[in-house]
């Protein structure tokens, strides 16, 4: 890559480069504003890598080959359909992630089976324990007895505020501090970190916290990025561990239970579907009870599943609750 790389340098004025050298040192630990390179077909170039890609195989991702694999994360101008109108073409390597895709083979959680999903389930619900789960937890997630419900009071709350969902923070079964209004398009959410705005949870108070919890908690660093974007909701997982992601849009047609999808450090993925979201409406899961169709969950460093020793996201140490307003 290094005649490929310097033929770039040449081209990118200096304050190009003072950006790009801000950028890499930190790791893309705050957000940044766009590398222009010069537009044009590299000919002549060696290696004939886009600039983005270039870069990004550069001091990101060695194994990247081709620019489909990645996105452009949603404070970049070259991603808001504003590229043509720039003097050149955006190559910060982190103004982008890569698409994070199931495990090919699928991973054990995906392929079980809904016999063995159910085996070795907490007690299933009855009426009663059912009725007063609902009376004690609407709007909330409460484990693998009850998913979490609509709430409409939360639904009507949330367009007043003109809020486009709300974020709850879990340690295991417990709800930790207030929910989270989200107004801007995007929203970080970290640990503690000395730079940016968002949601920090080192700023939710708890009275106890487990070793395992802090263990978690320290994995969490920059921790993600939220984003809505056109027909969607995104998770970009900025820190250095996988985060594991779970809503009813990421599952198949047929499927008898919510998939469980792992993203990797650096890598985004399309985590709700309205679109798809408004077609299956509301449904029940085998022994879950049932299923708010407007929810994320996603838990930090640790998965959850019928092949992980912990089955359900309510075993994690920390997770994230993503309750999204219905758009109109």
């Amino acid at each position: 890559l290094k005649p490929a790389v310097h033929a770039l340098f040449k081209k990118l004025k200096d304050e190009e480069l003072e950006l790009l050298v801000q950028v890499v040192e930190s790791r893309g630990a705050w957000e940044s504003g766009c590398v222009l390179a010069p537009r044009g077909d590299p000919r002549g170039v060696k290696q004939g890598l886009p600039p983005q890609v270039l870069l990004c195989r550069l001091f990101r991702w060695p194994d990247l080959h081709q620019s489909h694999e990645l996105k452009h994360l949603c404070y970049c101008a070259g991603g808001q359909g504003a590229c043509r109108d720039l003097a050149g073409l955006c190559c910060n390597p982190h103004h982008f992630s890569r698409l994070a895709v199931p495990d090919t083979p699928p991973p054990p959680y995906l392929k079980a089976s809904c016999e063995h999903e159910n085996q070795g389930m907490e007690p299933a619900v009855t009426p009663s324990r059912r009725k007063r789960l609902r009376q004690g937890m609407r709007g909330s997630c409460w484990g693998s007895l009850c998913s979490p419900l609509p709430d409409t009071s939360l639904s009507w709350s949330a367009i007043k505020d003109g809020c486009w969902c709300k974020l709850a923070y879990w340690e295991y079964r417990t709800r930790v501090g207030r929910l989270y209004a989200v107004h801007e398009a995007s929203v970080n959410v970290f640990c503690e970190l000395p730079w940016g705005s968002g949601f920090c949870l080192a700023q939710l108070p708890a009275a106890y916290r487990s070793c395992a919890v802090r263990r978690a908690r320290g994995k969490i660093g920059r921790g993600l990025q939220l984003s809505q974007e056109p027909g969607g909701v995104w998770a970009y997982n900025r820190s250095e561990h996988p985060i594991f992601v779970s809503s009813p849009t990421l599952s198949p047609p047929g499927a008898c239970g919510l998939p469980v999808l792992k993203v990797l450090p650096g890598y985004s993925a399309k985590v709700f579907d309205y679109e798809w979201a408004g077609r299956r409406g509301g449904w029940q899961l085998p022994g879950e009870g049932p299923c708010d169709p407007h929810s994320i969950r996603i838990s930090f460093a640790k998965g959850w599943g019928p092949c992980y020793s912990r089955q359900f996201i309510t075993s994690c140490p920390c997770w994230l609750e993503v309750l999204l307003n219905q758009p109109r």
